[in-house]
């Protein structure tokens, strides 16, 4: 569906001022479709993305009040990337293998941690799987791209970890995802610096991976890498939070 399709059927709903609000924002649909395409398949197409993520700017512009305590772009930046991310999800692209290896080198990042009692290096988490660092290295490459939105995905709901909730009439959700946000927060806050710059890069900078790797001096191949051992690092340390969370719950 095109921009301007997409803008006539909006105009058509009577929202004051909205179809401005998506003329306006309408580059930066391109802009996070080629921020995730350089780390997606070459069976992706840029156009699927923008379709996607030009829903998201029109819900975004049917949602947005600057009660949220964010400017539009930033709101509408959210769930741009919100519905790419949906639309890629839905293609089921992923061998279940790679899943399951990033969850084993997850369990196993939070093993050695729990061990020593200090981060965990590469060639201990090596160890603990049974694997070369080579073998180590590659699969956190796989990891990377079986699971793009692993930072994304840590949070119970699936939306982004910045993703402003919709009300609930259950007070505990609210609770809950604070909680959680505070839990995430301090956890990567946490994280061995390199892969915490390499995190604020990609989301906050919104670098590629390209970028990242010309502000580290390293490749763009250990760029995935760092990233992905980043999100699994976080999984394993927020695993004991999240059960101590649904314990309370019960």
């Amino acid at each position: 569906m095109t921009l301007a399709k997409n803008l006539g059927i909006y105009q058509q709903s009577g929202a004051k001022g909205a179809s401005q609000l998506v003329e306006e924002q309408a580059p930066l649909v391109k802009k996070i479709a080629l921020h995730l395409l350089a780390r997606l398949p070459a069976s992706v197409q840029l156009e699927d993305l923008m379709q996607a993520g030009m829903i998201g700017l029109l819900e975004a512009a049917q949602r947005y009040s600057s009660a949220k305590g964010a400017t539009f772009e930033t709101y509408a930046g959210i769930r741009i990337r919100g519905a790419m991310v949906d639309e890629i999800r839905k293609g089921d692209w992923v061998p279940r293998s790679v899943h399951r290896n990033a969850r084993r080198i997850s369990q196993a990042i939070k093993v050695v941690e729990d061990r020593f009692g200090r981060e965990a290096q590469d060639l201990e988490v090596a160890e603990e799987l049974g694997v070369s660092l080579s073998e180590y290295h590659s699969s956190l490459s796989d990891a990377n791209s079986g699971r793009l939105f692993s930072l994304d995905e840590l949070n119970e709901s699936g939306e982004l970890p910045i993703e402003e909730t919709e009300s609930s009439d259950n007070p505990l959700d609210g609770l809950a995802s604070d909680a959680f946000r505070r839990n995430l927060a301090e956890a990567i806050e946490d994280l061995p610096e390199r892969e915490k710059l390499v995190l604020s890069l990609y989301y906050q900078e919104e670098l590629n991976l390209k970028e990242i790797g010309a502000v580290l001096g390293v490749s763009e191949s250990r760029v995935s890498q760092i990233h992905s051992q980043a999100a699994l690092r976080l999984r394993g340390r927020l695993s004991d939070w999240r059960q101590e969370s649904d314990a309370q719950l019960l």
